[in-house]
């Protein structure tokens, strides 16, 4: 029986902020692809809103969650893993993206872990070597500059990377974890900003637009569901890449222009009517 295109995302969901599963189920449904959801938490909202927010762990029902699926028979076409709440979840997550993987379903992990320079806050280094391991499970790797730095085991150093030493991290990531490598954040000159990709048979290849002087949550996980759509609907990895990065420069654009002040999320939502055309054109 023919059916849609399906991924499954695995991340937590908050009531409130743009970002994890309130982002990838509107963006990648948009594109045309029915997606499920795996959550992994649920938050009142994200946390970079003011302290206070409620979570309820779900770990304890992931794999339980899972396997009703499978007796159940679904089957996907890609599994996109974000943000995890702990170690354990990683270890676990390893382990259901095998199970919900065909031959030819497309693995996709968004390390989520940490951001200009240091860990997320509930997150220590020895949490980035479990998350290396999950990175192994990958087709496709999303990690920013400071999660592609933990991710090696090496200090993070601040300033903008040059040409010649971000393919060397690339490489270097593609070497530990046999995924082909989205670098997220990039930027030569200071003045434009996008990501790199890294394949052997490809080299390092960049997509960049011009810097917004802002700083947005979510941006990454807007980035990474967009990427994930074009995925599944069968785009080469380069030109999934820039994809994402023109659907996300428009929504920062747009945020910047007519929402000043909004940094808890950009306006995704306006854009989401174009994403379906987007995903299908070479």
């Amino acid at each position: 029986m023919k059916r849609q295109k399906r991924a499954a995302a695995i991340h937590d969901i908050s009531g409130f902020g743009k970002c994890s599963l309130t982002a990838a189920l509107p963006i990648i449904s948009a594109a045309g692809i029915e997606t499920a959801a795996i959550p992994t938490a649920v938050l009142s909202t994200h946390t970079a809103f003011k302290p206070g927010f409620t979570c309820r762990d779900l770990t304890e029902d992931l794999e339980p969650f899972v396997d009703n699926w499978l007796d159940n028979g679904f089957e996907f076409d890609a599994v996109y893993s974000g943000f995890l709440g702990s170690a354990k979840q990683i270890s676990i997550v390893a382990s259901l993206i095998g199970k919900l993987s065909g031959k030819d379903t497309i693995k996709i992990v968004d390390p989520a872990m940490a951001d200009n320079g240091k860990m997320y806050s509930s997150f220590d280094l020895s949490f980035a070597g479990e998350m290396a391991r999950l990175c192994e499970c990958a087709d496709v790797i999303v990690p920013n500059l400071t999660e592609a730095a933990f991710l090696l085991g090496r200090e993070f150093r601040p300033g903008a990377l040059n040409e010649e030493q971000t393919a060397e991290l690339a490489c270097a990531l593609f070497e530990k974890c046999g995924a082909a490598v989205v670098l997220t954040g990039v930027s030569f000159d200071g003045k434009n900003i996008g990501a790199a990709v890294y394949a052997p048979k490809d080299g390092l290849q960049t997509f960049f637009r011009p810097r917004i002087p802002e700083n947005y949550s979510g941006t990454g996980d807007v980035f990474a569901s967009v990427l994930t759509a074009a995925l599944i609907k069968g785009r080469t990895l380069s030109r999934a890449v820039q994809i994402a990065v023109d659907f996300t420069y428009e929504c920062i654009l747009r945020t910047y222009r007519e929402y000043p002040g909004m940094v808890y999320g950009v306006d995704f939502e306006d854009s989401l009517y174009k994403l379906k055309k987007m995903t299908e054109e070479d």
